[in-house]
């Protein structure tokens, strides 16, 4: 049985394939477009998931795309009818709707079948259902809790449920106007933060901060005695004029959410130019501070309503690494399960799912335990495309190649690494990184000088051997896919000031020798040298989407000051 899953015409669009309940490959469509946040119809993720599992789309049996437009359609109309809504945005809204509703004649178009070819079933599975699905059939967990946030999605920004098994229980809802996730872009926008999935830089420049402003940023949203959350709508303005969202050639852009209420409490908006202030800092620590007390108050409620000990979590909201690492210390909850594509990319997954254990009531699939689902290129491809540029390059064993690397690092080099497959979600996970020496002092400043040219005030991250986690963290915790924040010891920060982001903090990933054995053994020669178990590690990228094959590796060793590139164990060096 084959199932394809889908997330088209919404941010992150994405594309994933089971074979029998064998999640055979997965990938977000920004991989092969090469723009950030494509939302259109994911025809190259679809493409390349059938390649990977040698079958064209008449082998499929069942089509599950995580956007139900039928989800909530009354209360659709009755808010756009209330609120009196623009023309224009219900205009936009359904010609949206129709494309995902309309999704049959996107395969016959694309992949030029007929009707009567595509034999696969259409699924819909509503967009948080799908969240969770994504979550909690992928767990270790027999039973959970499970909580889906984000801005929306159907309509609906919040849901909790109970897992159990083969089966989902939906809780609670939390519907249009309100969000936690549109909470946190309305300030990113105020900060000055204006591209779609921006709200990651507010989480990094929160801890240069105090949070001040908490009391005056409470006003904007309150938790609630049923153990939700509410707007104040008085400072949004999409309750009248709806989420503008633009999608043009798979763009997604959102306009500005905030109302002049938000402009006189606040202050003038920042201009994206514009310098940052101790003032944009605190405030953007304060809104940090009030999005992890709503994500707490939820938890707290919800374990008590379940009184079960794990919690499964995905979402755009479940992406914010610092909130998580506060989890279990600041709830009965003993364990926690994200995804590692707890955003809107995971919903193909979670659509998948559904189908096969939620209606088909299939086996559970083994834990999902890493993300390497995406595309992977041999050395013969590689030698050839090195030749065909004139490339000089060096074919070295893995002993070698891991002798050689290391070296480059401690000199302060900063090394391109490509190996395996790619990476299934947000996180490059050390198949599509960027490697330095986590003890230098400026290794931050390299890399953004040599090759990222971001904001200074963005944290690299420590990927870690996994036993070695307790010695640098203050928590001992197994943390694969890079999505929590945890402090590291005092002792340790000046160890590791490359990693070690102002407050003290880190965003921990802790590597498997037995899910990434070439990753975990460079950082175990590393080691060796150093007595560091540890390397700095960052997205092969340069402000676009993290490089999906070694022709966009070279390209970007090339156009930047790169001191090595590793494609497979092919090393190229200036």
């Amino acid at each position: 049985m084959y199932i394809l899953g889908i997330n088209a015409y919404h941010g992150d669009s994405s594309a994933c394939i089971f074979k029998n309940g064998e999640l055979i490959a997965a990938s977000e469509e920004e991989r092969f477009r090469r723009i950030k946040h494509w939302a259109g119809f994911p025809s190259m993720a679809i493409q390349f998931c059938l390649d990977e599992a040698k079958i064209g789309i008449k082998d499929l049996d069942y089509i599950a795309i995580s956007r139900d437009p039928k989800a909530n359609f009354k209360q659709k109309v009755f808010t756009a009818l209330k609120n009196r809504l623009s023309l224009k945005n219900i205009a936009d809204r359904l010609q949206n709707l129709k494309k995902a509703s309309s999704i049959q004649n996107d395969f016959i178009d694309h992949f030029k079948v007929s009707e009567e070819d595509l034999k696969g079933k259409i699924i819909n599975v509503e967009h948080h259902r799908s969240h969770l699905a994504s979550a909690f059939f992928a767990s270790s967990y027999p039973k959970s809790a499970l909580l889906s946030i984000d801005g929306f999605g159907d309509f609906s920004s919040t849901m909790t449920g109970i897992g159990k098994d083969l089966s989902i229980e939906v809780l609670d809802t939390v519907s249009y106007p309100h969000s936690l996730g549109l909470f946190y872009t309305l300030f990113t926008q105020y900060l000055g933060f204006s591209h779609y999935g921006d709200e990651y830089k507010v989480m990094g420049l929160a801890p240069y901060g105090t949070p001040k402003y908490t009391d005056q940023v409470e006003k904007v949203i309150k938790v609630k005695d049923d153990g939700l959350f509410e707007l104040n709508l008085d400072y949004f303005n999409h309750p009248k004029k709806g989420v503008q969202m633009v999608w043009e050639n798979g763009i997604p852009a959102m306009e500005a959410l905030f109302t002049t209420k938000l402009i006189s409490d606040f202050g003038p908006q920042r201009n994206s130019d514009e310098t940052l202030t101790q003032y944009h800092k605190d405030l953007a620590s304060s809104v940090q501070k009030v999005t992890e007390k709503v994500i707490i108050h939820i938890l707290n409620y919800l374990h008590k309503k379940t009184g079960l000990d794990s919690i499964c979590i995905a979402g755009g909201v479940a992406q914010n690494s610092v909130a998580n690492g506060k989890i279990l210390n600041a709830t009965p909850f003993k364990s926690i399960y994200i995804p590692p594509a707890g955003h809107d990319a995971g919903t193909a997954i979670g659509a998948a799912l559904w189908q096969y254990n939620q209606v088909l009531k299939k086996p559970r699939i083994k834990p999902m335990l890493h993300g390497f689902l995406g595309s992977r290129f041999d050395n013969s491809y590689i030698q050839k495309l090195l030749e065909a540029k004139n490339i000089t390059y060096q074919c070295l064993d893995w002993d070698e190649l891991n002798n050689q690397v290391t070296d480059c690092l401690i000199n302060g080099g900063v090394v391109g690494w490509f190996q395996g497959r790619a990476e299934f979600g947000p996180r490059a996970l050390g198949n599509r990184s960027i490697l330095a020496d986590p003890r230098r002092d400026d290794a931050k400043e390299i890399i953004n000088s040599k090759i990222k040219r971001r904001e200074s005030f963005r944290p690299f991250a420590p990927s870690i051997l996994k036993e070695y986690t307790r010695d640098y963290f203050e928590q001992d915790d197994t943390v694969p896919f890079m999505e929590k924040v945890y402090s590291i010891k005092p002792d340790k920060r000046k160890e590791i000031p490359a990693v070690c982001h102002v407050d003290g903090s880190g965003r921990l990933q802790t590597v498997d020798q037995d899910v990434n054995p070439r990753y975990y053994n460079l950082i175990q020669e590393f080691h060796s040298k150093t007595n560091v178990p540890i390397l700095l590690n960052t997205s092969f990228n340069e402000n676009e989407p993290i490089v999906n094959t070694p022709d966009e590796a070279l390209n970007c060793f090339l156009r930047t000051n790169m001191d090595m590139l590793v494609l497979e164990n092919i090393v190229i060096t200036r």
